[in-house]
C-alpha cells in the first residue's frame, strides 16, 4: 500500500492498475461498522467465498470517504472511488471500513457513488467496545485525552448512528450482525452474510476470532462506576436498537441483558454487570 495506510494522512488514493481479465467499478458491498467487533476475521472468513475477490494488497479498509467531511467531492472522486475495486468479471467485491457508521458525512457520499450496494454492520456490546477500543488506543499511542474519549463514547451509539444511514440507504439494503452471536453460531450468521450479498451457499472453515495476546499493562479495566455510567448511557439506544431488531439477542450482552426481560436474561445465564437490575 506505500508508506501510509489508507487512515492515515499522506496515504495516496491514486488507484491501483487493472491486472489482466480486471474490470472496477461501484463496490458490491461495504462494511460501515463497528471498530472492535471482530470486522476484520469477518470479512477474512468471507473471502473464503470462492465468488468474492479481493486483492491481497489491497486493505480491507479503504477510508476513501473520511477526508471529505471537510471538502467537496466530486464526479472525478467517485471515478478514483470505483479504481480501488478491481475485480475478475462476475465476481463480488467490497470494502470494511469500520469507521463510516461513526462519521455522519459518509452515508450521502456512498449513496452517490454507491447507490446500490449492500451494506454489512457487526455490532457489539457498546460497553466492551469502548473498552477494546481505549485499549486499542493505548497500543497506537493515542492520547488519552477527552477528545478520544468522547470520539470512543459516541462510537456505541449504534441506533443513533443506524438512523443517519436509513436517511439514504432501504432498510433491505442492511445486513446486521451481532458479534458475540458470530463468535457462537459462525456457521449460520456467515450464511446469513452470504445470502445477503446473493451469493451461493459456502462453509467457510471453521476458525475461531484471533484474540493477540495483550500485557496486562495494556489492558482496559474499567472502574465499576465507569461501567454503570456507561450503560446508562448507552440504555435507551440499546433498547430502541433491540426493539428495532428483534432477533437482536441481548442475553448476549451481558451489560444490558436486563433490558431483554426474564426469559432472555435468564437463557445467558445473567448478567456480570455491576448494573444489572432485576
Amino acid at each position: 500500500m506505500g508508506r501510509y495506510a489508507p487512515w492515515e494522512v499522506g496515504f495516496d488514493f491514486t488507484p491501483p492498475p487493472l491486472g489482466p481479465g480486471e474490470e472496477s467499478g461501484p463496490p458490491d458491498f461495504v462494511g460501515i461498522g463497528v471498530q472492535k467487533a471482530g470486522t476484520t476475521w469477518w470479512y477474512e472468513l468471507m473471502l473464503s467465498h470462492p465468488g468474492i475477490a479481493s486483492p491481497p494488497d489491497i486493505h480491507k479498509e479503504r477510508h476513501f470517504f473520511d477526508r471529505f467531511g471537510a471538502r467537496s467531492m466530486g464526479p472525478s472522486d467517485v471515478e478514483q472511488y470505483f479504481g480501488w475495486f478491481p475485480r475478475p468479471s462476475g465476481s463480488t467485491t467490497g470494502e470494511w471500513t469500520p469507521d463510516y457508521l461513526a462519521y455522519p458525512w459518509v452515508p450521502r457520499l456512498l449513496k452517490q457513488a454507491a447507490p446500490n450496494t449492500r451494506l454489512l454492520v457487526l455490532l457489539r456490546d457498546p460497553v466492551e467496545r469502548f473498552r477494546s477500543g481505549l485499549a486499542h488506543d493505548q497500543r497506537m499511542g493515542t492520547p488519552r485525552d477527552g477528545a478520544s474519549i468522547a470520539a470512543a463514547v459516541q462510537r456505541g451509539f449504534y441506533k443513533r448512528a443506524l438512523d443517519g444511514w436509513l436517511e439514504y440507504f432501504d432498510r433491505d439494503q442492511f445486513l446486521i450482525l451481532q458479534h458475540e452471536r458470530c463468535v457462537i453460531d459462525q456457521a449460520h450468521q456467515m450464511e446469513l452474510t452470504f445470502a445477503h450479498l446473493g451469493l451461493s451457499t459456502h462453509q467457510p472453515p471453521v476458525r475461531q476470532r484471533a484474540r493477540p495476546e495483550i500485557p496486562t499493562s495494556q489492558r482496559e479495566i474499567l472502574p465499576p462506576d465507569v461501567i454503570r455510567h456507561l450503560v446508562e448511557l448507552y440504555e435507551a439506544d440499546v433498547a430502541e436498537l433491540a426493539a428495532w431488531l428483534p432477533e437482536f439477542d441481548l442475553g448476549l450482552w451481558p451489560n444490558f441483558a436486563y433490558l431483554a426481560g426474564d426469559g432472555l436474561a435468564d437463557s445467558a445465564g445473567g448478567s456480570n454487570s455491576p448494573t444489572a437490575r432485576p
